[in-house]
C-alpha cells in the first residue's frame, strides 16, 4: 500500500506551474492572471478559440517572452527570469507549430543531431563524424518508438507532413525532457497520422508531463487528463474534458451560442 501511495503522489506531482501570469503589449492585455499546474505523467491541454492567448502562454512558459507580471516554477525552481536555453537544459522542451527538422538530413541524422547536446558532443567540433556513431543505438530506439523505423535512412524532405511532425517529436524526445510542450502537434495532419501521434503522446506521458495546445477537440477528449480553456487571455474553465465541454461558457466561446 505504501508503494502504491508513493507512486500516486509522484504521478500527481506538479512539475510546471504559473501564478498570476500576465503579458501586455502596450494597452493590449494578451494574457491576464493565468494560474496553471502541469503534473507529472499527465497530458494537459490548453485550448480556446483563436486569439485566446494559448501560444502567448507557451512563449511565456518557455521564456521566449518575458511576463509583465506573475511567476513560473519548473521542478521547484523559479524560472521567471531564466533564459530560454537554460530552461531547455533544465528539462522544459517545446515544439513549434511549424515543423523544425533539417530537410536535407536523414531521419537518423536528424535524431543524432538532437542527441549531441545531452551526450556532450554539441561543441566538440574537432571530433570526426564517426564519433557520432556512439549515438546510433539511442537514435534507433527513438526512431522505432515513434514508428519511423522504415524511414530511418530517408531524407526528412521526402517525408509527408505528418511524418515530419513525428520526426520532430523524436528529436524533441532526444533532449530527454521532463516537461514537453507541444504547440498544435496535430495541425495539418490526416487521420492516420493523428492516430499515430496521439498514441506517441499517450506513451510519452507515462514518464513525463505533456502540455499541449490543440484545436482538435476529439484528440483532446481522447488523450488529455486535464483541460484549461482560455478566452481573451484569461482562464474561462478547467477540469477534465467531460466537465469543460459541458460548461455553457465554453460552448458559447467556441460556438457563439449556449444552445449550439
Amino acid at each position: 500500500m505504501a508503494v502504491a501511495a508513493t507512486a500516486k503522489q509522484e504521478e500527481l506531482r506538479v512539475v510546471l506551474s504559473a501564478r498570476g501570469l500576465s503579458k501586455s503589449f502596450g494597452a493590449f492585455m494578451a494574457v491576464k492572471n493565468v494560474d496553471l499546474d502541469v503534473r507529472h505523467a499527465r497530458v494537459h491541454a490548453l485550448i480556446g478559440p483563436n486569439g485566446a492567448g494559448k501560444t502567448t502562454v507557451f512563449n511565456l512558459l518557455t521564456k521566449f517572452l518575458q511576463p509583465t507580471a506573475g511567476s513560473i516554477t519548473l521542478l521547484g525552481t523559479d524560472i521567471t527570469k531564466t533564459q530560454p536555453d537554460r530552461i531547455a537544459r533544465m528539462g522544459l522542451v517545446r515544439s513549434f507549430q511549424i515543423s523544425a527538422v533539417f530537410p536535407h538530413l536523414t531521419v537518423l541524422d536528424n535524431v543524432r543531431v538532437a542527441l549531441q547536446r545531452p551526450n556532450g558532443l554539441s561543441t566538440q567540433f574537432w571530433l570526426p563524424v564517426s564519433s557520432l556513431d556512439r549515438l546510433n543505438a539511442r537514435a534507433d530506439e527513438l526512431i522505432e518508438s515513434v514508428g519511423l523505423k522504415r524511414e530511418r535512412n530517408a531524407l526528412a524532405a521526402d517525408l509527408s507532413y505528418g511524418r515530419k511532425r513525428v520526426l520532430e517529436i523524436a528529436t524533441t524526445l532526444a533532449l530527454d525532457p521532463k516537461v514537453l510542450l507541444l504547440d498544435e502537434p496535430m495541425a495539418g495532419m490526416g487521420q492516420e497520422d493523428i492516430g499515430t501521434v496521439s498514441n506517441i503522446i499517450r506513451e510519452v506521458a507515462k514518464t513525463r508531463a505533456v502540455l499541449m495546445v490543440e484545436h482538435n477537440l476529439s484528440v483532446v477528449a481522447d488523450i488529455c487528463h486535464h483541460v484549461t480553456v482560455l478566452q481573451r487571455g484569461e482562464i474561462l474553465a478547467e477540469g477534465d474534458y467531460a466537465t469543460v465541454s459541458q460548461d455553457p461558457r465554453v460552448r458559447t466561446a467556441y460556438m457563439g451560442t449556449e444552445e449550439a
